[in-house]
């Protein structure tokens, strides 16, 4: 073998192991915050346990709290037999730590260890979850328990607030359902915040008086969710974790897989209350957390909210620009009927992903996105995945 054939199979081997991930290329310097892949027990109800995958033997994982802008190390270690990714999502770091295979992040091998370090940015509530596809196996991807908060501490936090509450919400125990001639879809027969079913977690304590923050997060694969507190108003304040130029009191919040909300609540109805999904079904199923005033005892009581607008993000902005955008960009998002015998396909513009074509856009310029002429959009917003 000569030296170019010798260098070019070295060059060959380093881009092998660049492309699978690297087993035990995890140093024995310390990380700033570990996660470990494996098989956890979501303990539901006593006597009700989930078999999934999660981080750090719970699901959801452990809450990252990261200082803004200040370079951490996080060490993954995967403890099962499938390659696995972690994705930060909502974070703007380099695309190979990013945790996204379509952006360049090689996997963490099954079995194996890799370290990514990047300077967390911009502040507010982000989360961490598996970016792995599903495909048709409903025991992978972001039907497990891969999913935990991230939250990047802003340098100047004013903290009007007394207490500080992460909420997951998150379906359990998926399977394919017919849906008359529409197709399959997924169906869940359990419930949960933050692990736990309603009534079988530890409440949350509070006191009257006390203003608390909520951050909350629809850790779901595929359901669009409405969340209320018995008795109480959200004051909403960060939409993904950005805070919005407009706060708006609602007593009924609406998010999609992935979206965070956090908000505010005066605790000003001393009793016990029940936060959790306006849905009936879902909620006496699960998905629902108790909220206890201090000296006071008796069940929790669930009162339906009023009767909510629209949900709409236009009121968390500011004045619209009188810039016009400079043009418009054709955006169809159609749902195709696959047969009745299996789950729909989704298209933009007439393709599936990875075919899509790219939108060209260019830097500092305003665009809109608008549905093609005579297109026959179909948008949905109660599946999909972050």
């Amino acid at each position: 073998m000569n030296r170019r054939s010798f260098l070019g199979t070295l060059g060959a081997a380093a881009l092998e192991q660049i492309a699978h991930g690297q087993p035990g290329a995890c140093s024995n310097e310390p990380a700033d915050f570990t996660l470990r892949i494996g098989q956890v027990n979501v303990e539901l109800a006593p006597g009700r346990v989930f078999k999934t995958t999660g981080y750090n033997g719970s699901a959801p994982g452990p809450v990252l709290r990261m200082p803004l802008g200040r370079e951490v190390t996080v060490e993954v270690r995967n403890e099962t037999s499938n390659p696995e990714l972690v994705h930060f999502h909502g974070l703007h770091i380099p695309s190979d730590v990013d945790g996204s295979a379509e952006e360049g992040t090689p996997p963490v091998p099954a079995h194996g260890c890799r370290r990514f370090r990047f300077a967390p940015q911009p502040a507010g509530t982000r989360w961490y979850h598996t970016h792995m596809p599903a495909k048709r196996n409903l025991d992978r991807a972001t039907y497990t328990g891969q999913f935990g908060f991230l939250y990047i501490e802003p340098k100047d936090d004013p903290g009007a607030y007394d207490q500080e509450v992460f909420l997951a919400l998150k379906e359990w125990d998926p399977y394919f359902s017919l849906q008359g001639d529409e197709g399959i879809e997924v169906a869940y027969k359990r419930f949960s915040i933050n692990g736990r079913s309603l009534g079988h977690g530890d409440p949350i304590r509070v006191k009257e008086g006390q203003r608390v923050m909520f951050r909350i997060l629809n850790a779901s694969a595929t359901i669009y969710r409405k969340i209320a507190f018995s008795g109480h108003e959200f004051q909403v304040v960060a939409l993904d974790g950005n805070p919005v130029p407009t706060p708006q009191k609602l007593a009924v919040l609406a998010f999609g897989p992935a979206e965070r909300i956090d908000s505010i609540v005066e605790m000003n109805r001393p009793g016990n209350w029940v936060l959790g999904a306006t849905n009936d079904h879902d909620r006496i199923n699960g998905m629902g957390i108790v909220v206890e005033y201090a000296g006071r005892s008796g069940e929790a009581l669930w009162m339906p909210p009023p009767e909510a607008r629209d949900w709409s993000y236009v009121p968390f902005g500011q004045t619209p620009s009188s810039v016009e955008p400079a043009e418009p960009v054709p955006l169809v998002i159609q749902k195709k009927f696959a047969g009745s015998r299996w789950v729909d396909n989704w298209t933009i513009n007439g393709k599936a992903f990875p075919k899509t074509d790219p939108i060209r856009v260019k830097a500092n310029r305003r665009y809109r996105g608008t549905p093609a002429p005579s297109a026959s959009a179909h948008i949905r917003t109660d599946t999909g995945r972050g």
